[in-house]
């Protein structure tokens, strides 16, 4: 059921002008799945011009409601919604978007056989007289679209064929032209550089400025301040605390968000590096050319750079998800050819990849199946069966170390929220128990209390003796827990610093050389 106002331009009630009545009214908003409790009477107003911050941990409830809101889910019975001023109620997310809703959803949600052109405006296509799409007019459309958020991709090519950084700008391009009042973006950065950032907050700052109420999810703290006029932390279902941002600093923030004070933000361990356990010569694939680096025992080696720089190539081709065109590699010593996957996990080697979606986990498997699908080895028996206790009880140990939100090791891992696949994921990596570690945007999605954990799971592991190969666009977060960070442009290593020698600014100089 939908119920819009009657008129366009109605008055809403009460009091206030139709300039600085709210757009978005939640009051009391309930939802439960199978019994659990994810929302619990939340609150949460968004006004005309205003860039209302939503905050929480995984799991907390910030995407279930904004599906809400959207109407991908319906609320339970107990609250109100007012969009505009009027009480609606959606089923479907297309009445959401007839209502002047746009989301742009963490994971994306892209037709990836489709082109850009078609993905941007599917199920809005133009049509020529015979009623046919006119292809000409589309692609047109398309790029106007794309230019409006400074991108430069051809319209035609299939969303398959774009990396992940140029698919999160289709999605913002997408959500922006639907022309919405209010617009959501759940994590819209996560796949971004900070060049696409700076594009993004741009984009947003123009939307502002024309009255759009925007609500944006984000795990970047610095990214609320920057951009962000208001916040609302949602703890365990609950609206714990909402007011301006000027009332808030980074440390209040988290406090409301996890409940208690988080000290020393980016762990790490002065340990001396072991020997090399890692050599790469002149490596060259698709999107690399020419790289060499090593990494010893004991030492993390970051990579950096643009979308597009070569940082995801790196990790698929040590990986053996990409050709090796020319080049070596060595692995304690011992020169090693590479030519799948499989190879490389026998070879101690393992991989969390960039997009948990598509490439890190099977999404209607349980999180139990996901985290123990590469660790099949370590898991068998003499005979080649599933050593069934043992792989509970490696999964349960993972489980409760990265503090998973699941109902159980048997649920299905697309019903969990991103941050919380995003664990799962890199459990799977971990459950090979490998020598060498490469990790491409390990917490992408994640919360600034699991990040916490996950730094400090990654420094347990440099002291334990694993190389670990770190593939990040967080530039605090290489500057925080890496030893030495190299920065690709163009598939090249175009600078190299050891710890402490490098800022933001030096790298972001050389990614754009």
């Amino acid at each position: 059921m939908i119920r819009l106002p009657s008129m366009p331009g109605s008055v809403p009630k009460g009091d206030a002008s139709p300039e600085t009545a709210p757009i978005l009214e939640l009051r009391g908003v309930r939802k439960a799945f199978h019994g659990v409790n994810v929302l619990n009477g939340v609150d949460l107003v968004v006004r005309p011009g205003q860039v209302m911050a939503l905050l929480g941990e995984n799991g907390a409830g910030k995407s279930t409601l904004m599906k809400i809101v959207t109407g991908i889910y319906e609320a339970d019975p107990g609250g109100t919604i007012q969009l505009n001023g009027t009480e609606v109620r959606f089923t479907r997310p297309r009445q959401a978007i007839l209502a002047g809703i746009a989301m742009i959803h963490q994971d994306q949600n892209l037709v990836l056989g489709l082109s850009v052109a078609e993905n941007l405006f599917l199920g809005r296509e133009p049509l020529n007289s015979l009623g046919l799409i006119d292809r000409a007019v589309l692609e047109a459309d398309a790029r106007k679209q794309l230019a409006s958020v400074r991108q430069v991709i051809d319209p035609g090519i299939a969303v398959a064929r774009l990396g992940v950084g140029q698919r999160q700008m289709v999605e913002i391009a997408r959500a922006l032209s639907l022309n919405a009042r209010l617009i959501i973006m759940d994590e819209p950065t996560d796949a971004l550089s900070d060049v696409e950032t700076d594009i993004l907050f741009d984009t947003i700052r123009q939307l502002r400025s024309q009255g759009k109420g925007i609500v944006y999810i984000s795990h970047r703290l610095s990214e609320i301040f920057k951009i962000c006029d208001a916040v609302t932390v949602l703890r365990d279902g609950h609206a714990i605390v909402s007011g301006p941002i000027t009332e808030f600093d980074d440390a209040r923030l988290v406090h409301h968000m996890v409940g208690h004070d988080i000290a020393d933000k980016y762990p790490h361990t002065l340990a001396a590096a072991g020997p090399v356990r890692l050599r790469i010569e002149h490596l060259s694939a698709p999107g690399l050319e020419d790289v060499s680096f090593d990494a010893h025992r004991g030492e993390i080696v970051g990579f950096t750079g643009l979308v597009g720089s070569g940082g995801a190539e790196l990790g698929k081709a040590l990986y053996g998800a990409l050709p090796v065109g020319a080049g070596s590699i060595e692995v304690d010593g011992q020169k090693l050819t590479v030519r799948s996957p499989q190879g490389a996990l026998h070879a101690g080697l393992a991989y969390l990849p960039e997009d948990r979606k598509s490439e890190g986990l099977i999404q209607i498997h349980s999180v139990r199946t996901n985290m123990s699908l590469a660790a099949l080895r370590q898991i068998a028996t003499w005979f080649g069966f599933v050593a069934h206790k043992r792989e509970q009880k490696m999964v349960a140990d993972y489980i409760k170390a990265f503090a998973i939100r699941t109902p159980s090791a048997d649920a299905v891992v697309a019903t969990l929220s991103g941050g919380n696949q995003q664990k799962v994921s890199l459990a799977k990596a971990l459950m090979t128990n490998p020598g060498i570690l490469f990790l491409d945007e390990p917490t992408r999605g994640v919360d600034v209390g699991a990040r916490r954990e996950i730094y400090s799971l990654i420094d347990d592991l440099k002291a334990k003796g694993l190389a670990i190969v770190l593939i990040s666009s967080d530039m605090a977060e290489l500057l925080g827990i890496a030893d030495r960070i190299f920065v690709l442009s163009r598939g090249r290593v175009t600078a190299a610093f050891n710890r402490g020698e490098a800022t933001q600014d030096m790298i972001l100089q050389r990614a754009v050389a």
